[in-house]
């Protein structure tokens, strides 16, 4: 399994694991650490 930022335009970003995006920011509030961990063990079936 690989996990991969993908940035975009403005600040946004994307978190996706094995191409599939767990995570994004997209509005003006970024996930936090915590959240952005927990979607990515979430989609390794931790």
């Amino acid at each position: 399994m690989v996990a991969e930022l993908k940035p975009g335009p403005s600040g946004s970003y994307e978190v996706a694991v094995d191409g599939k995006v767990v995570i994004r920011k997209a509005s003006l509030a970024f996930p936090t650490d915590l959240e952005v961990v927990e979607a990515v063990d979430k989609a390794l079936g931790r």
